[in-house]
């Protein structure tokens, strides 16, 4: 008997989603596939896995060889100046996101994530391949900040997760983008590292007169576009979640409910007056509370706050990271070659997968998203203290104590921003989740802006006060970076930050 209740229920709660369902709706496609879909949703996860990882890719694959990039490309006067230029150019990037990330949620919002998502991929395949070519400062400068202008998908893509799964799934959709995100700002490093300058590297295989000798850093750009090309392609065939209702899918859906009704009379007929009018209700209450502005929801702000602080370490972090690691002895660097900072970040971006596919989503139900983001930042604060200590050292300790502190400290970085990732979400409903991403990724933007630029410029005069009295040299960058944290740290505690109440 409680099995047969069991399936009744079931039943009556999947006809009382289609008195509502709009044959014409993408989103009630989408809604009706969930219900029906039985096992691991694999196939939805890879292709969400594969989108965000083509946009992640060109974000970061450029800060192995840029400090390189930008001494052959003879803008900076001094050894000492580089850095500067580096952090511009990296600013560019996240420049350009910040103007544009609000104008793709709303874009994202009115038609579509899917149109988003495909415009986001091409971006990639296009300007990542033009930065390659760069032949001067501006022409680098000019294509990182279009890039970051039309690739506006993450805060939609977000959204698009939280949509495509059921509920018992959405976290872990949620991880997959937050999870690939991180993969793919290791990973596109650690092709940076190991396709840049490949004259140099390979010169039994290319001459320093051919292509790729005369642009030394061409050959990651072009493996990742075409990546992302591989990936853009596929994008149009991947169903729409947003839903558009209009007055004659309504009435187009008449048979279809009568029908229903019909085939569950006798299970649904006593009690379907009332749950109409509860489902009705509980509806209304969903759109007053979508109309309620973004800016008064406290639970999306205080998220979106704490993730940008956070986010701007994690920048202004990968940024000196590798500016660090290449920098010489005599300014407190590792002195290493852009391979063997390709080398460090993908044994980081294979850790950080495992940790993230099998441990994280355990992790985040047993202590909460709040709390992983706080041990998170917690735990990076001494882990970077260490940082200018380790580059007193040499050979294979040096090796070894760098690949673990880099793989703990990307693992953090990446539970941080899942954590907020799922805060967002949970915090509006979905006629306004690429709004609120929006929003999320302008301020995001905004803060990763800062981080290079600044970032830039403090390891530039780091190297300038190697014998200062207090913090001297690359234990100021490292101190700095500390400060950051630990602020993002305190802002993760009540009553600035809030859970959101309702998913």
């Amino acid at each position: 008997m409680e099995g047969n209740n069991d399936k009744d229920e079931c039943r009556e709660g999947l006809l009382l989603k289609e008195y509502y369902y709009h044959p014409d709706c993408p989103g009630c496609k989408v809604e009706k596939y969930k219900n029906l879909q039985q096992g691991f949703p694999f196939r939805d996860l890879f292709r969400i896995w594969a989108i965000v990882i083509a946009s992640a890719l060109p974000i970061s694959s450029l800060f192995p060889f840029l400090y390189f990039m930008i001494r052959d490309l003879n803008v900076a006067k001094r050894e000492e100046d580089i850095g500067y230029y580096a952090g511009y150019v990296g600013s560019s990037y996240m420049l350009g996101r910040a103007l544009t990330s609000v104008l793709w949620g709303h874009v994202a919002d009115r038609y579509g994530r899917k149109p988003v998502i495909i415009i986001g991929t091409f971006t990639v395949v296009i300007f990542n391949a033009l930065f390659g070519l760069s032949v001067n400062f501006w022409m680098a400068l000019t294509t990182r900040f279009f890039l970051g202008c039309f690739n506006g998908l993450l805060g939609p893509i977000k959204a698009y997760a939280s949509e495509l799964f059921r509920e018992e799934y959405q976290a872990i959709g949620i991880s997959t983008v937050s999870t690939a995100w991180g993969i793919g700002l290791i990973i596109g490093p650690a092709l940076g590292g190991f396709l840049a300058q490949p004259a140099d590297k390979y010169p039994n295989i290319i001459s320093q007169n051919s292509f790729l000798g005369r642009f030394p850093y061409f050959l990651p750009c072009l493996c990742i576009s075409i990546f992302a090309l591989g990936v853009a392609i596929p994008c149009f065939w991947l169903p729409e979640t947003l839903h558009n209702h209009s007055g004659n899918n309504r009435s187009s859906s008449s048979n279809l409910i009568e029908g229903l009704e019909a085939a569950h009379s006798l299970s649904f007929e006593t009690d379907e007056p009332q749950k109409k009018e509860n489902y009705k209700a509980e509806d209304h209450q969903k759109q007053t509370h979508s109309k309620k502005s973004l800016l008064k929801n406290w639970p999306l702000m205080s998220s979106i706050i704490v993730y940008s602080v956070f986010s701007l370490h994690d920048m202004a972090y990968s940024e000196i990271f590798s500016l660090w690691a290449v920098s010489p002895k005599k300014f407190g660097g590792l002195s290493y070659s852009t391979q063997n900072v390709g080398e460090v970040l993908a044994f980081s971006g294979c850790g950080l997968m495992v940790f993230q596919m099998l441990l994280y989503p355990y992790v985040e139900n047993l202590i909460g998203p709040i709390m992983v983001s706080r041990i998170g930042g917690i735990i990076s604060i001494p882990l970077l203290a260490c940082y200018p200590f380790i580059a007193l050292l040499s050979g294979f300790t040096t090796w070894i104590l760098i690949n673990i502190a880099s793989l703990i400290k990307n693992v953090l970085c990446i539970s941080i921003v899942t954590g907020m990732f799922i805060l967002q979400n949970r915090a509006v409903d979905q006629d306004q989740r690429g709004a609120a991403n929006g929003i999320a990724m302008t301020a995001m933007s905004l803060f990763k802006a800062v981080g290079p630029a600044a970032g830039g410029a403090i390891f530039s005069w780091s190297e300038k006060r190697l014998n200062a009295p207090i913090l001297p040299g690359m234990q100021l960058v490292f101190f700095i970076l500390n400060l950051v944290e630990a602020i993002g740290v305190l802002l993760t505690f009540k009553p600035f930050l809030i859970a959101p109440s309702v998913a």
